[in-house]
């Protein structure tokens, strides 16, 4: 009908996501508090495990999950005081849990700093956010609409 307006559908927050604990060890992922927007990973080590830098190092984490659908990808984010404090980062920036993936979710760790890092079984080593996914249907066309920013790239912006 024209000119008939649309009801809005406000997002379910209370996303329901599977857990499958794969190792006794493992500690399932807890939101620190209300406000948090990711849960905690936990390494599911079974002894210390030291990160001299530069190196690299891939961390169970002693569960798989399972996404209610397409429309839903859980991202791998780096603690950040980790971070600040030690230089020890997820090497790929944040790490993508498809909603088809039923394996161990994982977490990799990069040393960046200059001191070696000894990781605690059971530590607190990432997060975990689950976010809607918008599927892009790509058109190709010949030209693209204009911006005041045009192609500028890299700082184009400005500093402040």
């Amino acid at each position: 009908m024209p000119g008939a307006k649309r009801e809005r559908m406000e997002p379910d927050l209370n996303v329901p996501v599977k857990i499958k604990r794969l190792r006794r060890q493992a500690k399932l992922p807890a939101y620190a508090t209300d406000g948090a927007a990711a849960m905690d990973l936990c390494a599911a080590l079974e002894a210390p495990l030291t990160l001299a830098p530069g190196q690299r190092a891939l961390l169970p984490t002693g569960f798989a999950i399972e996404l209610p659908g397409p429309e839903y990808v859980a991202l791998i984010f780096a603690r950040s005081s980790l971070g600040a404090r030690h230089g020890v980062a997820l090497p790929n920036g944040v790490g993508v849990i498809d909603s088809d993936y039923r394996g161990e979710v994982h977490v990799a760790l990069a040393n960046h700093g200059d001191e070696a890092y000894v990781i605690q079984p059971g530590e607190r080593v990432a997060q975990m956010a689950v976010v809607p996914v918008a599927h892009a249907v790509l058109q190709e066309v010949g030209e693209l609409g204009g911006t005041a920013r045009g192609e500028g790239g890299f700082g184009s912006t400005g500093k402040l």
